[in-house]
């Protein structure tokens, strides 16, 4: 094609190709014009009740092409409800070849060949509807017919990502569409645009989006009609393929979750905010990409970037809180208290203290300490107002209200402290210039102000409003004057003005003037030019004020055209000086029609207006600009003008900074939802935003980053739950959003929304799960680690008012408010409903959220019901009722009777009940007898909404209205309790957090309190001095931590670092402060190393072994059974909270030791390939590009390929998984280590592959190797359990000196310019090391992270040549470090999630991490910041640029690049590397192997090919020869147990069988690489499968014992054998084999083996339909206890002489049996070593393999015994499987599979 210009902006094909005229299209069936009534127009029907013989195509002929090169392929239609459609695209990639793209909701698994790519259609429904409910609650939506509420759907395909992705091509052009019935076509078309379907031209206008921006609203000809009042999203779809990243590969096209549907898991991000088109020039994003997009070269982008908006994002926290701020709110006996009126007696007032509670009788014991709770933190922004958000005039501080709080936080630190003595929500706040007071008022008819010293946070004074309701206020400058608006008892205007001065130094306030009018006023503000000088604005007036006289009078400012417009704020230009004259002031005013007036103070007229408008295009290059016309506006509702720019919040949810001239928008931040007030702060750095959705942060003016300071539920917390082991909390609000919290850093971790509200949650007490109840009845259960929904229940009929686990996890209960009570499977993933009982529970939801109490010892339930008088105690396993008690009649003389409202359990024992009552009582229960063993009365002066108990019964705590009490629980009438107030709405529920640290309290916030109580000394122990931690003291002297009920270690405040401090609890406390700076010189000579190499110790294998052969007439055996070895666990420190850190995969069974390999040369097999590489090991990659030198690890192995000759080689020595490798600079060394306890280090020779010398000294595995810059040394890192840094020699392999760290170290390299030189980072910061003179001493010193950060781990570094080096943090910071002066100079934020790879050549850094994504950053000016030897933070960086970025498939844990950063490889957790090529945008995909356990291996019957199957549900068909991925079928949610080739015989050998989890059977036919047939002969998981000899029928065992007979033709199940019903069967073989010898009839011969050691022999003619029973076989056993763990039973008919069948299982002996069907006896026995996991037979040489779980692959000659015994598995041994010549064998060991060459004994 010439020119592809007249393709832009889209392509409309119908049009193009004149399609009703059907002379370049084609029409095919039944196919016919109509017109629709939706979209009221003429559409397309295609009908037909086979979808191939009804279609329209385009173009008509196969020679004919439509040379359409838009990238996105967009089709408008519905799918016909009830049938199947489907659609062909075939496109043409740059090789030449096409490519046809099909998709159909007849598709139930994504299959993909060279040339064809199918893909399930999962439609949509429409809203609400049953359909659409349904396929919301299962895990990956339904496939099948169309819904009978199918929509109109709008399909984008970016056909570019999915060849990229898929197939690895590159697209050119569209050559064809065929549309197939069933379905309505409206048109297609084509376009290199974005296109949402879902925006007008209008908002597309406002929002500044146009074709040169590569977005924009849908074409009109093309888009779908909305009902007036409607939103396009509730009438139609609107689907996106790939989608945004947010689907794995292979998965189907189908519609996102709603945004207000099932709960979906969404993650939130810190600084949210979206940077729009006309700054994009100074303020760039980060944009994720597909896995095969790589951005431009040349993009810009800044290095802290403003995120994108949407709680879909993942928040990680800036750092932990200081927990010495908090607001200790207590009773002190020298207070004069005085109440106020109206209030409860729980609200007083104090006239000098700032913390008012009730006082305490002298005459009572008082609760200590005292006091004994303080409030430490709150979650929580607004409450009357979210106007009100204030800077302090350092900069460093924002002041908020929360309610009836007002909060003051640290924006880097996020401390808080609070300033609390208001009873009701906060209506207005206000400074004077200075930021020294604090003017304040509450909203009601006791509206008051409280002025408050800001420094200290005490109250100066409190006087009354005389007015209704303030909602506003304003100090002058100087802090004389303030200025009120209210509502008087008429409910009309009134403004009055105080006298401040002496209520400042704690006087009273008096009223200079007041004045009521009937104009409307939404804000007023004192100028800052004169103290008796107002403005204020409302609707329809803009007015100035003056005090004079004691009057207070008022002018409007003529308005003329704008005097009907509804004024929201006014502002001065800030920067005026102060004696300016009056007639240069200038006053701007916003509106809700957006208009902006620019008004002359001193004429008290406009002088100009400007509205906001959309951007208009100048030209298709130049950057769009924002200005103000005539035309429709955005509502305004704040604006802040500084000296330089003003700022503006809008209703469309942007922050706009625009020039002082508004000619452009210098920078603007988008929210998710309206903005409510801007700010910008005294030096004009930074400016505030305040949202109307509870969202609170700053947008930093010189970096152009967004920082979000606060998230907030946007109404009532009605519940919570806290998870003590991750320190998560759950809320559920009436806002309709479930949301999980840091504990620590108060950051929003996940917001789960739906349409239905919730009501309660519970977290699980050992799993990342929890539960949430919902108003209409629906408990769900969702995973956090994963973010999906696990479970949903249906089974109440009211709203759910209790949900709690049983302490020891098994078992969850749920109650609703119509009386009915569920037990549910909490150990399985879906909950299953165990019983449910009807009308037990007491009806009403004044009991939720926490209706249902369980006892510590997860024995019984106790719960009010069945009326509200009752309390009734179950038994918790079975819900069966043990005791009811009426509390009724407990007190005789009471005139009412008292109802229950609360029950617990005491955490000391399960016999005690307490029970709070509608009388204000707490009552003291025996669940033994129902009798009643004490109470308290008058607890609150309102009914106890919460209850709870300290697990130590030490204190129990209380809360009623707004209130919260601590008593003591053993003493609760002889010792007065201390109350405590904060909350302004009453409070929903309160409890000790798990590690009895803190307290939560929830209701119109989050509050989050410490305990300060001391722990009991009966239970903690002896006590440590000066520590924060308790400490038990064993034998040896050393201290661990005291375990509480809990579980946790007491400490006196928990902390959100998870790094292990070095053990110095003996030691003296100022011997702990020097400990900053380490030294130590020599290993511990107790402990020496002993390096070994093939010099040092003589090979004395033997060639060959033999195992005993017994026959029959010989002895019986000797037993020579060894006893087992357990090796004891030993009390390991935490794992750090990053991935980083090396955690080696769980092994069932330990090395056999005592095993002997042969020597290489004389091994019976050779290893001949390794397919995989291991994703769970950290930093197992290498890669020298200038001696091409690749190098991976797969388990215990490390292949090498040598690039250069393309020849491959393995390194074998290592028995165990190795965590990490290097390779030296010159690649003639590598080193690798292996082993989770004494790893060993082993040194190879490249060159020749063989092991220089190996040497053992972590007690742990190795978490990070390194070569020194000269190869002369290395270093070897430990991991937590033993964090030691050891300095090897290269050429000996001889320890140095060793020197041992405090914390966890994730990652350590030498430094390339200076010898000697080193650096690690890890938990504690990062340390700068220097080896001595002859590396006999390292001396460290260490250096903490900057504050910037936070309290994160660092988890990797690189070295720059220029003297700096960088390191990553577990927050996504990059910091720039100077070596020689040790200090950090430069931040900023890299990435979203933890960086775990770092890599840095010349100016150019890679970073790559927990998100996936891996980017390549310009970093030439952090040379320059360190040169001007300044400290840039990540607020001040402007220039850090990202060129190019790739997301991948998994977590980032290894890369090596070239020297110029061009090209380079990467592996990910998925078990893939790649190979990345910036220069030219490509990505290749090297080494990928299964993501979980292979279950089996086949092999075609020429050998061409073999296929693997996995518990990830793949079925993978690899080529024999080049080890490549010939074709891969994927099936959702379900494990693929087992695999059967299609033998020559039957009509078609090329088919593969395979058994599915779920109990079903798929044929894939590698032909047509289409799924053939899908059957389900059974209802649990398939444990075996076969074909018959003949091919004529499949054989399936299932895990009940049942075999099924099916046809690969018809599908029908002939036959099920019920022999074995009981046992699962281990194995399942045929044979073709003339069974008349054995005097039955029969062509073939069937084996059974079931895991009950009893195996069957059947002689079958299928052709017949016969089937007889030829021998039946029991082999005896020993009783055992552990049945689940017993080896399998195995059979197999011997290869040369079917009459022998050779049987192996748990029995008397470790042994194989050789049985003959002829003789009906054992012939033969070969004795084993170990229990077999796996046999194969090879039909050659007499050869038998023999896997187990020891990691021993065993080839056994079966004619003498010979045997040989090979360890190159890193895992138990699962499978083995000869090939059907012998001369190959697989075997696997989880997701390691090996090829081995078979030469033979």
């Amino acid at each position: 094609m010439a020119s592809t210009g007249w393709q832009n902006p889209y392509v409309n094909i119908f049009k193009h190709v004149k399609v009703e005229e059907w002379r370049r299209s084609a029409k095919a069936g039944d196919v016919s014009s109509s017109m629709d009534r939706t979209l009221r127009c003429p559409v397309f029907l295609i009908k037909g009740p086979v979808p191939t013989n009804s279609y329209i195509l385009v173009p008509k002929s196969s020679n004919q092409t439509l040379g359409l090169t838009g990238r996105y392929f967009y089709l408008l239609f519905r799918p016909t409800p009830g049938k199947y459609f489907m659609v062909h695209l075939d496109v043409a990639v740059e090789e030449g070849q096409a490519v046809r793209i099909s998709f159909s909701n007849m598709f139930k698994e994504f299959k993909s060949t060279a040339t064809w790519l199918q893909f399930p259609f999962l439609c949509g429904a429409a809203k609400d509807s049953v359909y659409e409910k349904t396929s919301r609650s299962a895990r990956q939506g339904l496939v099948g017919p169309a819904p009978a509420s199918a929509r109109w759907t709008c399909l984008m395909i970016d056909l570019c990502s999915t060849l990229s992705f898929y197939l690895n091509r590159h697209y050119t052009h569209l050559k064809s569409v065929k549309l197939c019935a069933n379905m309505a076509v409206k048109n297609m078309f084509t376009s290199d645009l974005l296109l949402d379907p879902a925006m007008t031209f209008n908002e597309a206008k406002l929002r500044g989006l146009s074709s040169s921006r590569g977005t924009g609203p849908i074409p009109r000809e093309m888009s779908f009609p909305v009902p007036k009042g409607g939103f396009w999203n509730d009438f139609y779809d609107h689907i996106k393929f790939p989608s945004d990243g947010t689907k794995l590969p292979f998965d189907s096209i189908q519609k996102p979750d709603p945004a207000a549907g099932t709960p979906s898991c969404q993650k939130n991000e810190p600084g949210a905010a979206r940077i729009s088109g006309p700054v994009q020039h100074r303020v760039s994003i980060c944009q994720p990409i597909d896995a095969s997009k790589l951005l431009p070269r040349n993009r810009t982008s800044v290095l802290s970037s403003v995120p994108e908006l949407s709680p879909s994002d993942s928040m990680e926290g800036d750092g932990p809180l200081s927990r010495d701020a908090g607001v200790h709110v207590y009773a002190r006996p020298q207070v004069a208290l005085r109440p106020h009126g109206g209030s409860s007696g729980d609200e007083v007032f104090c006239a000098s203290e700032s913390l008012p509670v009730a006082s305490v009788k002298e005459s009572e014991q008082q609760l200590l300490p005292d006091p004994i709770l303080r409030l430490s933190r709150i979650i929580g922004f607004g409450g009357a107002t979210a106007g009100d958000a204030l800077w302090s005039q350092s900069g460093e501080e924002v002041v908020y209200p929360c309610h009836a709080i007002i909060v003051s936080m640290k924006i880097l630190s996020r401390e808080q402290r609070f300033f609390i003595g208001h009873t009701d929500k906060i209506s207005a706040l206000t400074f004077n210039g200075s930021t020294t007071v604090l003017a304040s008022a509450q909203r009601g008819s006791n509206s008051v102000v409280r002025l408050w010293d800001y420094s200290a946070g005490t109250c100066l004074s409190m006087f009354r409003a005389h007015a209704h309701s303030l909602s506003c206020l304003s100090f002058s400058y100087g802090g004389g004057i303030l200025c009120g608006v209210g509502k008087d008892r008429h409910n009309k205007t009134m403004v009055v003005v105080w006298n401040t001065l002496n209520a400042s130094k704690g006087g009273e306030g008096t009223i200079l003037a007041k004045a009521h009018t009937d104009v409307d006023i939404a804000t007023m503000k004192v100028t800052f030019f004169d103290d008796t000088r107002m403005v204020s604005c409302g609707r329809e007036n803009v007015r100035l004020w003056r005090v004079r006289n004691g009057l207070l009078r008022s002018c409007p400012v003529c308005l003329g055209d704008f005097h009907s417009l509804d004024f929201t704020d006014v502002a001065f230009q800030q920067g005026d000086a102060s004696d300016q004259p009056v007639d240069h002031r200038t006053l701007f005013a916003s509106t809700r029609s957006g208009h902006i007036l620019e008004i002359d103070y001193s004429r008290v007229m406009v002088r100009n207006a400007r509205r906001l408008l959309p951007a208009q295009q100048q030209h298709a290059e130049r950057r769009e600009k924002w200005t103000f016309n005539t035309g429709p506006g955005i509502p305004i509702n704040s604006i802040s003008v500084s000296s330089s720019f003003c700022a503006t919040g809008t209703e469309d949810g942007f922050l706009r900074l625009w020039t002082l001239d508004f000619s452009a928008v210098i920078l603007e931040a988008e929210h998710e939802g309206p903005v409510a007030v801007v700010s910008v702060s005294f030096d004009n750095q930074q400016v505030l935003a305040a949202t109307f959705s509870g969202n609170l942060g700053y947008l930093d003016v010189s970096s152009r980053a967004y920082n979000t300071l606060m998230r907030s539920h946007t109404d009532e917390v009605l519940g919570f739950s806290v998870d003590g082991i991750r320190r998560h909390l759950t809320t559920a609000s009436a806002d309709g959003t479930v949301r999980v919290w840091d504990k620590d850093s108060l950051q929003q971790l996940y917001d789960f929304v739906s349409m239905d509200n919730p009501r309660s949650v519970a977290f699980h007490p050992h799993e990342s799960t929890f539960a949430c109840g919902f108003s209409s009845g629906t408990v769900r259960v969702f995973d956090i680690s994963s973010a999906r929904l696990l479970a949903e229940h249906k089974k109440h009929r009211g709203e759910v008012i209790g949900l709690a686990f049983s302490p020891d996890g098994d078992l969850m209960y749920s109650a609703d408010s119509e009386g009915s009570l569920a037990l549910h499977d909490a150990s399985e993933e879906d909950h299953s409903v165990i019983r449910v009982t009807c009308n037990v529970v007491a009806q009403g939801t004044e009991r939720a959220p926490d209706a249902l109490a369980v006892s510590g010892d997860s024995s019984r339930l106790a719960f009010v019901g069945p009326t509200p008088h009752i309390i009734t105690v179950a038994d918790a396993r079975s819900l069966n009722e043990l005791l009811h008690v009426d509390i009724s009649v407990l007190d005789a003389e009471g005139p009412d009777l008292d109802a229950a409202l609360k029950v617990r359990f005491s955490p000391a024992s399960a016999e005690h009940l307490l029970v709070a009552t509608s009388a204000n009582k707490i009552l003291w229960i025996s669940t033994k007898t129902g009798r009643l063993l004490r109470q308290v009365s008058n607890v609150h002066r309102r009914p106890c909404s919460s209850l709870a108990v300290s697990e130590d019964s030490r204190f129990l705590l209380t809360s009623g209205h707004n209130t919260v009490k601590v008593w003591d629980y053993k003493r609760t009438n002889q010792v007065k309790p201390q109350m405590y107030i904060g909350h302004s709405q009453p409070i929903r529920q309160v409890s000790f957090t798990p590690d009895q640290l803190g307290v939560v309290s929830v209701g119109d916030a989050i509050f989050l309190w410490d305990f300060l109580a001391e722990p009991d000394e009966c239970l903690i122990g002896r006590r440590s001095p000066g520590r924060a931690s308790y400490f038990s003291w064993t034998a040896d002297g050393e201290a661990n931590a005291a375990q509480l009920s809990g579980g946790m270690p007491r400490q006196e405040a928990p902390l959100p670092s998870s790094q292990q401090q070095l053990d110095v609890s003996a030691m003296d406390p100022e011997i702990q402060e020097d400990l900053g700076h380490l030294s130590v010189c020599d290993d511990d000579p107790a402990k020496p190393v002993q390096p070994t190499g093939p010099s040092q110790i003589p090979d004395h294998r033997p060639v060959v072994s033999f195992l005993k052969v017994t026959d029959l007439d010989s002895a019986s055996p000797v037993e020579s059974d060894e006893p087992d070895t357990t090796e004891l666990d030993q009390n390991k420190p935490d794992h750090p909270n990053c991935y980083k850190h090396f955690t080696p995969r769980l092994k069932t069974l330990s090395l056999d030791q005592s095993v002997s390999t042969p020597r290489p040369q004389d091994g019976g097999i050779k290893l001949k390939a390794v397919i995989g590489y291991n994703g769970n090991g950290r930093g197992n990659m290498g890669w020298s590009p200038d001696q091409g030198l690749f190098a991976y690890s797969c388990g215990g192995l490390v292949v090498l390929e040598h690039l250069h000759t393309g020849t491959q080689s393995h390194l074998q020595g290592h028995s165990e998984e190795i965590s990490c490798l290097a390779i030296s600079n010159d690649a003639q060394t590598l080193v690798s280590a292996a082993g989770s306890s004494r790893s060993l280090v082993s040194v190879w020779d490249v060159q020749t592959a063989t092991c220089r010398g190996t040497a053992s000294h972590h007690k742990g595995a190795v978490q990070s190797l390194a070569f020194s810059r000269d190869d002369l040394f290395f270093l070897s890192v430990g991991d937590f359990s033993d964090p030691v840094l050891a300095l090897w020699s290269s050429a000996s392999v001889q320890l140095l000196c060793s020197v041992s760290m405090s914390a966890p170290v994730h990652d350590a390299a030498f430094s390339p310019a200076a010898a000697g030189q080193l650096a690690c980072v890890g938990s504690e910061g990062i340390h700068f090391c220097l080896i001595h003179t002859r590396a006999t001493d390292i001396e460290a010193c260490r250096v903490s992270a900057p504050p910037e950060v936070g309290d994160v781990e660092l988890t990797a570094l690189c070295y720059h040549l220029d003297s700096f080096l960088l390191t990553s943090t577990a927050g996504g910071h990059v910091c720039a470090w100077d070596v020689n002066k040790q200090r950090c100079f430069m931040v900023w934020k890299a990435d979203e999630g933890e960086i775990g790879v770092l890599l840095c050549r010349e100016n150019r850094l890679l970073t790559g991490g927990a998100t996936g994504r891996l980017q390549l950053w310009q970093i030439e000016v952090v040379q320059g910041v360190k040169f001007a030897e300044t400290t840039c933070s990540m607020n001040d960086v402007s220039k850090v640029v990202v060129e190019q970025e790739v997301v991948l498939d998994g977590k980032l844990v290894s890369g090596a690049f070239d020297n110029f950063m061009d090209m380079g490889i990467v592996g990910t957790t998925a078990g893939t590397l790649w190979y990345i090529n910036w220069s030219d945008s490509s990505i290749i995909r090297l080494v990928s192997g299964h993501r979980a356990k292979v279950n089996d291996v086949v092999f075609s019957h020429d050998e061409s090919r073999f296929a693997t199957c996995s518990q990830d549900g793949s079925v993978r068909v690899w080529s024999t020869g080049s080890l490549e991925l010939v074709v891969q079928f994927q099936v959702i949610n379900q494990a693929c147990g087992c695999l059967s080739w299609s033998p020559l015989s039957s009509s078609d050998g090329s088919r593969i069988a395979a058994g599915y989890g779920d109990g079903t059977l798929r044929i894939f036919q590698l032909t047509s690489t289409e799924m053939e047939m899908k059957l389900r002969p059974h209802q649990e998981a398939i444990t075996a499968i076969t074909y018959s000899a003949s091919g004529h029928v499949i054989l399936s065992a299932g895990s009940k014992g049942l075999v099924a007979v099916s046809s690969p033709i018809s599908g029908v199940t002939i036959r099920v054998i019920r022999d074995h019903k009981g046992a699962a069967i281990n194995s399942i073989q045929s044979v073709s084999e003339q069974c008349k010898r054995f005097g039955l009839e029969g062509n073939e011969m069937v084996l059974v083996a079931g895991a009950d050691r009893r195996v069957s022999v059947w002689a079958t003619n299928w052709f017949k339909e016969k089937c007889d029973l030829l021998d039946w076989l029991s082999f005896p056993a020993p009783p055992s206890s552990e049945e689940d763990s017993l080896p399998p039973c195995l059979a197999a008919f011997y290869p040369a002489d079917h009459s022998l069948l050779l049987y192996t299982g748990y029995g008397l002996e470790k042994e194989l049996s050789f049985y003959s069907l002829t003789k009906k006896q054992i012939i033969k026995k070969i004795s084993l070593t170990h229990w077999a996991t796996c046999i194969s037979l090879s039909p050659r040489g007499h050869l038998l393999a023999v896997g187990c779980k020891e990691r021993v692959l065993k080839l056994i000659k079966s004619t003498s015994g010979r045997f040989q015994d090979f360890l190159q598995h890193s895992d138990a041994l699962q499978t083995c499987r000869f090939s059907p010549s012998g001369s190959l064998l697989f075997s696997t060991a989880y997701d390691e599979v090996l090829l081995w060459a078979v030469p033979g004994l």
